[in-house]
């Protein structure tokens, strides 16, 4: 995913509608986004022992190692 985020990763509401103060803290910072930043849509997430995959059925994959 190489386009700028326009929506939140951990809730899916856009960034333009202010600042995610839920969603902005130390517990969220560890968390694999949950929905894609460019489209909202819920992304289909796979946590392993070493990371986490993230891929959303529009706009493809992100992991924790590479765009994460």
């Amino acid at each position: 995913m190489t386009t700028a985020a326009a929506y939140c990763v951990h809730c899916g509401q856009s960034l333009a509608a202010g600042t995610h103060p839920g969603c902005h803290n130390p517990r969220t910072a560890l968390e694999p986004p949950r929905f894609c930043p460019q489209c909202a849509r819920r992304m289909v997430v796979q946590v392993t022992p070493t990371g986490w995959a993230a891929r959303c059925s529009r706009h493809g994959a992100c992991t924790s190692e590479g765009t994460g």
